[in-house]
């Protein structure tokens, strides 16, 4: 199979690797039930020397830019209890974390959550946490401009590894709200 973007050396259909998946991301593409079929997400094999954005792009092919997306997990505070919450925008965009996501949360204070927070609440590791197969109840926030792409590169819940997800398939997951001005430059 080819990717249907990017230059990578294999690409498979996601329910056929199931076992290259972190525990919470093969159990989302084992019981996948959006209107896009869960073999059009795509896992492609990547050296995790090369996961740095720019690294990446040079060696996977520079119009990936274009079409990654980063998931970040935020922590929201209003009287002293805290609500986990995942981001997913573009990139070349930054997470909007103390205007739009704290006001959607209702929060009084929002920032990133810690790298332990993120990575044991969602049992994805660091740098390549994806927003399928995060927690049911939490909120994904979803930038417009990344549900508006044909195919987004986002993390596969390795270092290792990414997946390609048409982007109206990330609209469609638990607990997904597109939301205006997520993303900023």
């Amino acid at each position: 199979m080819d990717a249907p973007l990017g230059d990578f050396d294999s690409a498979t259909p996601a329910p056929d690797c199931l076992d290259t998946l972190t525990t919470p991301v093969a159990d989302a593409v084992r019981h996948w039930s959006g209107a896009v079929p869960a073999d059009r997400i795509v896992y492609v094999d990547t050296d995790p020397e090369w996961a740095d954005t720019a690294v990446f792009v040079e060696h996977y092919g520079a119009g990936l830019l274009r079409s990654s997306a980063n998931c970040v997990v935020v922590s929201a505070k209003r009287g002293g209890a805290a609500t986990l919450a995942a981001c997913l925008v573009l990139s070349t965009t930054r997470v909007d974390v103390n205007g739009v996501v704290r006001r959607h949360l209702g929060a009084r204070k929002a920032s990133f959550a810690s790298m332990d927070t993120a990575t044991g609440e969602t049992g994805m590791e660091y740098g390549g946490i994806t927003p399928i197969g995060l927690p049911r109840d939490w909120p994904l926030l979803v930038d417009p401009a990344v549900v508006d792409l044909p195919y987004v590169l986002v993390g596969s819940g390795r270092r290792r590894g990414k997946l390609l997800v048409p982007g109206k398939a990330l609209a469609e997951l638990p607990g997904a709200v597109v939301l205006e001005g997520l993303g900023v430059a």
